[in-house]
């Protein structure tokens, strides 16, 4: 009987990562959004502050950068909640 008590106790110590390989690849993803997104934030301003510069208002800071943010953190989001298909 003893032997039977080691097979189970054998079997409740298996390791097993919480993520899989896709979390990790849609985790990688939301980061690239997210660095991207920061990037495209970037500039803008200018040297002499009695000269003002149009150039931080454009589409691409206005519209553009904050929606690859945004893209960013669902995918983080969606990379923890996920869950694979169960072997």
């Amino acid at each position: 009987m003893a032997k039977e008590t080691n097979k189970t106790e054998d079997n409740n110590n298996s390791f097993s990562f919480v993520f899989t390989k896709t979390n990790y690849i849609i985790m990688l993803a939301g980061i690239v959004l997210l660095a991207l997104g920061y990037l495209l934030l970037c500039g803008g301003g200018s040297d002499d502050p009695n000269v003002f510069n149009s150039a931080m208002f454009n589409s691409r800071r206005l519209y553009v950068a904050p929606i690859l943010i945004i893209l960013g953190f669902v995918a983080e989001i969606a990379a923890i909640m996920y869950k694979g298909k169960e072997e």
